[in-house]
């Protein structure tokens, strides 16, 4: 197996002097080295094709000994050190201080055809930043995360990628509700794959500390490695550095409210400084269309990471950076520009959004009382997302009364599409049918825009499931039709028909379904 590996953060970077795996407060240091946790009978389960030539691997060597045990943490490559990244966060919106990665090991990088490709384990065993965990990872998360990360790719959505899913042999214990009911569960790892693992809060915790000389050499470091373009590091550098972030993130979660993606635990230390998905922990998908629903138990009572609240928490989150970074600066002004700046630029930009899905090319003044009506219908009563976007492809703007029979599979509830509901979306399909008649675009031009932008296959909690409970018993084999179905989520694929459907109903409440915990 041969690898083009070019180390650099842990070569350019200040490391821990410490080398015991302790769990400890790590000061004035971007990462501690560790090696992963050998395992006891390693085996993989399912391999990306797209990363491993990405990463300039080829299909043979899936076969090799050397893969498995490498990607499995069995194995460290000569001359490679492997790392745990040091950072705090916000969880919640409060200061948690030191968090670090707890049970993600970083391998090596990887360049291949002019990219940069950082490898890491998550599962591979504890870090000095597991803190009270055993840096262990179930089959359960772990499926989750890899089919996650690469249908959010295919959808268009900015993310981190995933090489390899593979069991560890070893059985790891876990309380899923945190009900006090443990229970052993099948222990794997992913091999996750990202340009880089940047956080927030690696910048935080530096800032936290009052250590400016670390955060100064970390922030030139990505400027250097990550946003060349910005030029050599300058107050004005850094002030553009933000604002490129930001503008990352803004696209990112725009990309999110498109698609239906609700993360769940939208904490600064799941926060990309790349703008990618990190972290597929409780995630999910609106079924129902809900600005109000969280896939997160932990964020149950509050939901401060409902789908809705996505936009602001973003913003929030970039607040906190904006705060970590002010001492290279010292200058709040342009910040707060650049923050200010994201509140237009994220109505722009989520009206732009929508529009497309709607198949609306032409700009108009009253675009957002006419949307936001939309949005009141589809609350009216339980309304599938997908399926209603990518059904509204279908209208005929010249046969107004069939608009709710176009749609018609999208509600959970029909028999609720009486009186005053019918009424309403009756006369928002004349609305949309007189709007359509000021557009250009045929019927079947427009349909096809907007079977670009609206998914027609998406990793439904339910999906996820059934591929669990499967893997549970030893059959892998729903992995790799779900991995192969969302590769092409905006085609048709008539032999997986089946998998565009509502929620079934035996998942409206079923553990893994509906609501996930952290637990992984």
């Amino acid at each position: 197996m041969k690898i083009n590996i070019k180390d650099k953060f842990n070569k350019e970077l200040p490391a821990d002097p410490i080398l015991e795996n302790t769990r400890r407060q790590v000061t004035e240091a971007c990462y501690s080295f560790i090696s992963p946790r050998e395992t006891t009978k390693p085996e993989l389960l399912h391999v990306s094709s797209e990363i491993l030539e990405n990463i300039g691997l080829s299909e043979a060597d899936i076969k090799s000994e050397t893969f498995l045990k490498v990607f499995t943490g069995n194995n460290v490559i000569p001359d490679t050190k492997p790392y745990a990244m040091c950072y705090g966060g916000h969880q919640f919106g409060n200061w948690a201080g030191q968090l670090g990665d707890g049970r993600a090991i970083n391998l090596f990088e990887v360049e291949h055809n002019n990219q940069n490709w950082a490898l890491q384990l998550k599962g591979a065993g504890e870090t000095p930043y597991s803190r009270t965990a055993d840096g262990l990872a179930v089959l359960r998360s772990s499926i989750r995360e890899y089919l996650c990360s690469e249908a959010m790719f295919h959808l268009g959505v900015p993310t981190t990628r995933a090489l390899s899913l593979a069991l560890s042999g070893d059985k790891v214990l876990r309380d899923v509700m945190y009900d006090g009911n443990s229970a052993y569960e099948k222990g794997a790892i992913v091999c996750r794959a990202a340009e880089s693992f940047l956080r927030f809060g690696n910048y935080q915790i530096f800032a936290a500390r009052q250590d400016h000389d670390r955060l100064k050499i970390l922030v030139d470091y990505t400027i250097k490695h990550h946003f060349s373009e910005l030029g050599t590091p300058s107050k004005e550098t850094y002030i553009q550095f933000f604002k490129e972030v930001t503008s990352r993130t803004l696209k990112m979660i725009i990309h999110w409210q498109r698609v239906g993606f609700v993360h769940g635990v939208m904490n600064t230390d799941n926060m990309s400084i790349l703008g990618l998905t990190i972290d597929y922990g409780p995630y999910g998908w609106l079924e129902g269309y809900d600005f109000g629903w969280t896939p997160n138990t932990t964020d149950r009572q509050n939901k401060r990471y409902r789908y809705g609240n996505q936009p602001n928490i973003g913003l929030w989150n970039l607040l906190q950076l904006a705060n970590a970074i002010y001492p290279l600066i010292e200058d709040p002004e342009p910040l707060e520009a650049i923050l200010n700046q994201y509140k237009i630029d994220f109505d722009a930009g989520r009206l732009d959004m929508v529009r497309s899905k709607l198949g609306l090319e032409i700009k108009e003044d009253n675009d957002k009382d006419f949307i936001l009506e939309l949005e009141d219908v589809l609350h009216f009563t339980e309304t599938d997302m997908t399926i209603f976007f990518r059904n509204l492809s279908d209208f005929k703007k010249k046969d107004v009364l069939g608009g709710l029979r176009v749609i018609q599979d999208a509600f959970y509830k029909p028999d609720e599409l009486t009186g005053n509901i019918e009424k309403r979306w009756v006369d928002w399909f004349e609305k949309y049918a007189q709007r359509l008649n000021r557009e250009s675009l045929s019927d079947s031009k427009r349909k096809a825009k907007m079977n670009k932008v609206n998914p027609k296959y998406v990793l439904r909690n339910y999906m996820a499931q059934l591929a669990i409970d499967d893997a549970d018993e030893g059959n892998y084999k729903l992995i790799d039709e779900l991995f192969q179905l969302l590769k092409h989520p905006y085609e048709e694929q008539l032999e997986y028909q089946k998998w565009f459907a509502k929620r079934p109903d035996w998942a409206r409440h079923k553990v893994g379904c509906s609501m996930l915990s952290c637990s992984s």
